[in-house]
């Protein structure tokens, strides 16, 4: 099994590859479920690490319809991606009546190519995700990253896996949302390929000067989200033993 960390900043790629992960997402801004990271960062990481650098392309937080000038944004980052040497592409835009945009998400893939495709967690958000599912098997996306459409992936493992069996070879059904060293061997048992994790922990910052930037509503002024190695080896040696 495959285990994916999702680094939302330099420290947590380099802890990710440390401890064993077989590749990373790269991304920024956990605290609103990711955003596109910024070049500086994604230049930095990819140069330093040997696993794979998948990245999500997200150009900000909220729905996953997008405006014309934000889809633009999100073309020119994937192509970005591809002149520093990325692995992948994490991406996807819905409609307005949550269903894939088949035109827009097909542009994505296309121009992700020869990069393979995964439809990030707007998935979660779909009306129909057997349709979907059927939907994004026609547009020749690789993965999809799901936790079931339920608040956690273990909460919502059993529609992630009659979407693994829908799905067959055509497609990798990719378990995430809260997956951690206690409840990933489930997935583990339920033989899905791959699962994806951000393993983090908070760090407390000693500096007591700071101006405020996140708002309360997510974080702390004094914390710093970080993926953490024994975490990350504790999800490892659980779904080895299961293998």
């Amino acid at each position: 099994m495959i285990l994916e960390i999702c680094a939302a900043n330099y420290q947590s790629a380099i802890n990710a590859q440390k401890a064993g992960a077989h590749r990373i997402e790269l991304c920024s801004e956990l605290a609103v479920g990711g955003i596109t990271p910024s070049f500086g960062l994604l230049k930095k990481v990819i140069a330093d690490l040997s696993i794979p650098v998948m990245v999500l392309i997200r150009p900000r937080s909220g729905d996953f319809m997008y405006s014309k000038a934000e889809f633009e944004i999100m073309k020119q980052n994937i192509q970005l991606c591809k002149e520093l040497g990325a692995a992948g592409i994490v991406s996807g835009v819905l409609t307005s009546d949550f269903k894939v945009d088949i035109k827009r998400t097909s542009e994505l893939i296309e121009l992700s190519r020869p990069l393979p495709f995964t439809f990030h967690r707007a998935f979660d958000h779909v009306e129909n995700p057997q349709q979907a599912l059927i939907d994004l098997i026609n547009l020749g996306a690789h993965r999809i990253l799901s936790s079931g459409q339920q608040a956690s992936a273990f909460e919502g493992i059993s529609l992630l896996m009659e979407l693994q069996q829908q799905a067959g070879d055509e497609l990798i059904i990719m378990p995430g949302g809260g997956i951690n060293a206690s409840n990933s061997d489930a997935f583990a048992k339920a033989n899905f390929k791959e699962i994806h994790a951000s393993a983090t922990a908070i760090c407390e910052q000693t500096s007591e000067e700071k101006v405020p930037m996140n708002t309360p509503k997510f974080l702390q002024e004094n914390i710093e989200i970080t993926s953490n190695i024994e975490s990350i080896k504790a999800i490892l040696n659980r779904i080895t033993h299961e293998i």
